[in-house]
């Protein structure tokens, strides 16, 4: 078990967190949930030695082992198998089959076990490095973004790795439906407080939305509260008779707890800049074929797609089988060697290229790169696309140089909002982007009015927003005219999963049968019977108590100036006890709920 005490970690005026304060127990498997920039890597850069906390400490068992998944590519072996099997433990360097399953898992076939490392793209050399982390049993896993670098299929086998894995893990993902399924909790970083929650990232960003709707509650009364005090003393201060009263009043203000507003956080919110486009159908290619190579068989043959209004493909499969290839032919970048592609007149193309960092110009700020792709449009109406953007201030006067992944995939895309378009087509957006901004991404899509191609890995993506797939298999291309769910049920991935893990590589143990899920079923129904749905009408009622108390508390409040006004002694001491009365049970109703709240997650 790792205990973390107190860690607090600045740099310069940036907070990241502050006093953090949890422990991770004996199998647990932990989803680190946070915005771009507000310390996730650092916490983990931390828990390793590689970068030291401000204050605070973090306390590892003696000969506990933490695997970590380093960025830095460092290979001495000739092969991709030997170099993977530095991974593995002194005592198992005989084991070579976990290295092979794993390369296999991932996305490698056997006769690339012999060839070099260095000849294959950044990705495949970074799942080499996943491998030796794998194969090597750390007590500890440490992954961030592990499925950056990974195709949907290597992504469901590293899925199914590590719900099996038996030691404790914490693993970064922007990927929703990864982190779940991989997480049994999840540890958040907000407002620099850093929080532990059993459950999943909806249990987490749920509880933090209604504890910060409380405390604006709380906030709003105070501020009413603290108002009317401060008038009764400002009118009455002058007066001798009421001196008594007006240093009571002031005594009570200074002890009244300060709710202070919470400062807004920048988050991606936009949407598409969509024409109109009334005929049915937006584009239709037939036959399409292209290679790179003349001598090499073709990448992309026989390829018919038909694109109609509102459509919203997506496109999913290994890496290397052409579907970017698909998407620069589909949006006019290459020319197919066969066959037609026929858009309509009236469609207009709007292409977010994955990484397209090469049209990004070094040396130009954020706003100078945007404002180049769209002469037209005044600084002001620039400026507002860099906001959605989450460029602010000075923030737009930075040089692309010096710009993270993310922040260069949001340049991006704001390039891409500008262009009026009733087609889109997406090359993996979602790449460095954080959850929050994925979910706006997510709903900018839906509701975009036009059609959209989307090639992604996300599952969470593919499940939210297509209604039509181009799946890669590994011998053909499917076009499925339905959402992911059928696609899985009615066909699912050849081979999912690829190796499957034995003992601490074991597979996970086939789901029951259909009467354990009817049972299980009911047990649920009767769960949210018994215990959800009674809590939720106790919360209502609390609210409810809560929204009558306070209101009084003002009604009386509004008496007790009157009171002072007409020197009513009596009615003052009246007035006075009554609200110190219902203040009381305002605090108490408002820990009630807090409690019911917090068992109502847990539960769900």
């Amino acid at each position: 078990m790792i205990e973390i005490y107190g860690l607090t970690k600045r740099y310069g005026d940036q907070l990241l967190f502050e006093e953090a304060a949890f422990n991770i127990k004996q199998g647990e498997h932990i989803g680190l949930a946070g915005r771009n920039g507000h310390g996730k890597t650092t916490l983990l850069k931390i828990i390793i030695g590689e970068e030291v906390a401000d204050e605070g400490r973090v306390a590892i068992p003696k000969n506990y082992r933490i695997g970590y998944l380093h960025q830095i590519i460092d290979f001495t072996e000739k092969t991709v198998l030997r170099e993977a099997c530095k991974g593995l433990p002194v005592d198992m360097k005989t084991e070579i089959w976990k290295t092979e399953k794993i390369l296999m898992g991932l996305g490698f076939k056997k006769e690339d076990f012999e060839k070099e490392p260095c000849i294959f793209s950044g990705g495949y050399q970074m799942r080499i490095e996943l491998a030796k982390v794998l194969v090597s049993e750390p007590d500890m896993l440490l992954l961030d973004e592990p499925t950056n670098f990974l195709d949907i299929i290597s992504i469901r086998w590293l899925e199914n790795f590590l719900k099996t894995w038996k030691g404790e893990l914490i693993v970064i993902s922007h990927d929703r439906k990864f982190m779940d399924s991989v997480s049994t909790h999840i540890i958040g970083i907000h407002r620099a407080k850093v929080r532990k929650v059993k459950g999943s990232t909806k249990k987490y960003y749920s509880a933090i939305e209604k504890e910060e709707e409380i405390h604006d509650k709380r906030r709003i009364n105070s501020g009413k509260e603290r108002k009317q005090i401060e008038e009764y003393i400002s009118s009455f201060r002058a007066k001798a008779r009421r001196a008594k009263s007006v240093q009571s009043s002031i005594k009570r203000l200074n002890k009244m707890e300060k709710f202070d507003a919470l400062k807004n956080i920048k988050t991606l919110s936009f949407s598409f800049n969509a024409s109109p486009f009334r005929p049915p159908v937006v584009m239709e290619t037939k036959n399409i074929s292209f290679s790179y190579d003349e001598s090499q068989p073709y990448l992309i043959n026989n390829f018919s797609l038909m694109v109609e209004r509102g459509d919203k493909i997506c496109i999913a499969g290994p890496n290397g089988r052409g579907k970017t290839t698909l998407a620069k032919i589909l949006a006019g970048v290459l020319e197919p060697a066969e066959g037609d592609l026929k858009s309509n007149p009236q469609v207009m193309k709007a292409y977010y290229e994955q990484g397209n960092t090469a049209k990004l110009h070094a040396s130009s700020s954020v706003e100078d790169e945007v404002q180049a792709s769209h002469s037209g449009k005044t600084k002001t109406e620039i400026r507002s696309i860099c906001g959605a953007m989450m460029f602010s201030g000075d923030d737009v006067l930075k040089k692309i140089s010096v710009l993270s992944g993310g922040e260069r995939s949001r340049v991006l895309l704001a390039k891409t909002l500008l262009v009026p378009s009733n087609l889109l087509i997406l090359d993996e957006p979602t790449h460095h982007l954080d959850m929050e901004s994925c979910s706006a991404l997510f709903e900018a899509v839906e509701e975009y009015s036009g059609a959209a191609i989307v090639i992604t890995h996300d599952e969470y993506f593919l499940h939210k927003v297509a209604t039509k797939l181009v799946m890669f298999m590994p011998d053909r291309i499917i076009i499925f005219p339905g959402n992911y769910s059928e696609f899985l049920e009615q066909i699912g991935w050849e081979n999912d999963g690829g190796a499957k893990p034995t003992d601490k590589f074991s597979a996970q143990k086939p789901g029951g049968n259909k009467k354990e899920e009817r049972k299980l079923r009911a047990e649920e129904r009767k769960i949210h019977q018994t215990t959800i749905k009674p809590l939720e009408t106790k919360m209502k009622k609390l609210e409810k108590k809560i929204n009558v108390l306070e209101n009084r508390h003002i009604e009386l409040t509004q008496k007790l100036i009157k009171s002072s006004e007409d020197q009513n002694s009596t009615a003052i001491a009246d007035f006075s006890k009554q609200l110190k009365d219902i203040k009381v049970k305002i605090d108490e109703l408002y820990d009630e709920l807090h409690r019911d709240l917090e068992e109502y997650e847990q539960i769900k």
